[in-house]
């Protein structure tokens, strides 16, 4: 078993995913998935290039997509688009799913092994298969929602009376 910790794991496969496709491992990349790769938030393009221009300030926006597209095809990254929002990258490959909020587009993870076991639909429209999903609720986070009305308690009378 390896010793290495899953940061030192994680650009291992970066460095193997690279040298399989026989790409090279440009400052940009490792900068750009090393700026990613912690992130929980769901970061878009303009993001990760804002992450990025902090530490490499000479580089483009177009270089940023262009990485992000060669991140995403390597399976280092996953791109994650919501109707009305914009494209959002997650470092997390494995299967897990999403909190969406409607009002501020804020995406957290959700962890849940019943949701990896739905079973996939029969259908065949013009022989497509499903390779995978991922289920997104979608709703309002805590700093969109609106607050609760505090609940009321009724009256102790009331209360007794119900009860005989």
């Amino acid at each position: 078993m390896s010793s290495a910790g899953p940061k030192q794991q994680r650009m291992d496969q970066f460095v193997a995913a690279h040298r399989e496709r026989g790409l090279p491992i440009t400052a940009q990349r490792r900068v750009l998935y090393e700026a990613i790769m912690d992130r929980t938030d769901h970061p878009t393009a303009e993001q990760v290039y804002s992450a990025v221009r902090e530490l490499l300030p000479q580089t483009s926006r177009m270089t940023v997509h262009r990485i992000l597209g060669t991140l995403v095809s390597l399976g280092l990254v996953a791109k994650t688009c919501h109707p009305g929002s914009a494209a959002r990258f997650d470092p997390k490959v494995r299967q897990h799913h999403h909190l969406v909020c409607v009002s501020c587009g804020r995406i957290e993870d959700v962890e849940d092994p019943r949701l990896d076991r739905i079973p996939r639909p029969r259908v065949n429209p013009r022989n497509f298969q499903i390779e995978d999903y991922c289920v997104h609720f979608r709703g309002r986070c805590s700093d969109c929602a609106p607050p609760r009305p505090a609940r009321r308690r009724a009256p102790a009378t009331r209360r007794r009376a119900a009860g005989r």
